[in-house]
């Protein structure tokens, strides 16, 4: 998820397990709090709406902080076990018995010996920890990861199906070689559509594993070759001492030669002891490295040959028919107007589906709607009818009155012209003098 920190507004970002968390901006240094809640636009982990590709863990390589953790508690157990069995320092090796002659061989060269243990218990815990990546990743191997009723042939029009089932996959077994190639490979086809550049990708991706595996003994190996030649070290510390004691200063006395001689010899069998103890660590821990190195080799192996075995030969690009042979094109050819005329039929029953459904929608809402203007129709006709008969009683009222006040005004007139009788109305205009003018004529 992304967020910026609120001091420099440096845009930052975080895993969505770690919201909540304290952590220090790197650009200005300074101690903010890992938002808890983000929003969806803003996550890139598994809650975002997009595809994205998981954060892959080392496949083969410990944490090596914990590796030697296990190596110094497997180191200070052991030196505590031997501790009670160290013999005495005047007994004899020929009086010692079995635990006190193996607590010997580490206790005596007490500095070289604790080197040497601590590198073969370090290696072992690192074996150890490789071991259980190893199970992990078999286990891995036990997933469907391409499954047939997805479809039996991976084209461009079904490879986000496969790579939607690889995301649903268990969190904690899809972070594995296989899984992981798998996925690269799928998210590769479908976007250069090429099942050539897959073969090279992978081709590639299994380079890049074997020098993964092949580095991660360095550090076992070097252990390996360290341990016996500290034990020579040892060795020769020993010589120097046990010849260093020689003292022949007088040599008529035969008692002193033989008692320096005795010296001598007992400190040259302590001096190889350091080198038994180291060739010993070394040839047990050789064979836990390479059958662990074989175990891990044949698990790439047969992850390649579920690669070239199973997932190419089901990558269809549409482009396999080439170099001119006739008959693969024509098998293409067929195999494209197969699948237009699946991929149509298809679609011609999903259209069918939807127009039926369309036209049964359509049937109710009109049925319906006729239901309605039906209904209004009616509602609005008896609203009409009703104001259409009151407007016209209204009418027949004013009409009715109209013409009893024109035939009372017709009596009126009538008595009016009786009266008048034969009498006659005279005229007469009278003119108007203005001020203005000359006579009366004007």
């Amino acid at each position: 998820m992304e967020f910026r920190c609120p001091s420099c507004q440096m845009q930052l970002k975080a895993e969505p397990d770690q919201a909540g968390q304290l952590a220090q901006c790197p650009a200005c240094n300074a101690r903010l709090q890992i938002p808890a809640d983000m929003p969806e636009s803003t996550l890139t982990g598994p809650r975002a709406a997009v595809r994205q590709g998981w954060k892959e863990t080392d496949p083969t390589n410990p944490n090596m902080l914990v590796s030697l953790g296990i190596g110094v508690a497997m180191l200070t157990f052991w030196f505590l076990i031997l501790l009670p069995f160290n013999p005495a320092a005047g007994k004899s090796n020929a009086d010692y018995n079995t635990m006190e002659f193996v607590a010997s061989l580490f206790y005596k060269h007490f500095f070289v010996s604790l080197l040497n243990t601590l590198f073969f218990s370090w290696a072992i815990s690192i074996l150890y920890l490789k071991l259980q990546k190893l199970r992990h990743q078999k286990a891995a191997l036990l997933l469907d990861v391409l499954p047939m009723s997805l479809g039996k042939e991976i084209n461009i029009s079904n490879v986000g199906q496969f790579i939607d089932h690889v995301y649903k996959l268990p969190r904690k077994l899809r972070d594995s070689l296989m899984v992981n190639r798998i996925r690269k490979a799928l998210e590769l086809f479908e976007i250069r559509q090429s099942a050539s550049d897959v073969r090279e990708m992978m081709a590639s991706q299994s380079d890049i594993d074997s020098a993964r595996i092949g580095g991660s003994y360095t550090l076992t190996r070097a252990f390996l070759w360290a341990i016996p030649l500290l034990g020579f070290i040892g060795t020769v510390i020993g010589l120097s001492q046990a010849i260093g004691g020689m003292n022949f200063a007088n040599v008529e006395d035969v008692t002193k030669i033989v008692a320096s001689i005795n010296n001598v010899t007992s400190g040259l069998g302590t001096a190889f002891d350091a080198t038994l103890l180291g060739l010993v660590l070394a040839m047990t821990l050789n064979f836990p490295i390479n059958s662990l190195s074989k175990h891990e080799d044949d698990n790439l192996n047969a992850i390649d040959a579920f690669c070239n075995e199973v997932l190419l030969p089901r990558l269809y690009d549409g482009v396999g028919a080439g170099n001119g042979d006739a008959a693969a094109i024509a098998d293409t050819v067929v195999k494209q107007l197969e699948n237009a005329h699946r991929e149509l039929l298809t679609d011609l029953n999903e259209l069918s589906t939807r127009m039926v459904a369309y036209a049964t929608n359509l049937d109710q809402k009109m049925s319906a709607f006729q239901t309605t203007v039906t209904e209004e129709f009616v509602t609005k006709t008896a609203a009409m009818r009703d104001e259409s008969d009151k407007a016209v009683k209204e009418s027949m009222e004013k009409v009715s009155k109209y013409i009893g006040g024109l035939e009372s005004g017709i009596k009126g007139l009538n008595e009016v012209l009786t009266n008048l009788g034969g009498k006659q109305i005279v005229i007469q205009q009278v003119r108007r003098r203005w001020p203005w003018s000359k006579n009366d004529g004007e």
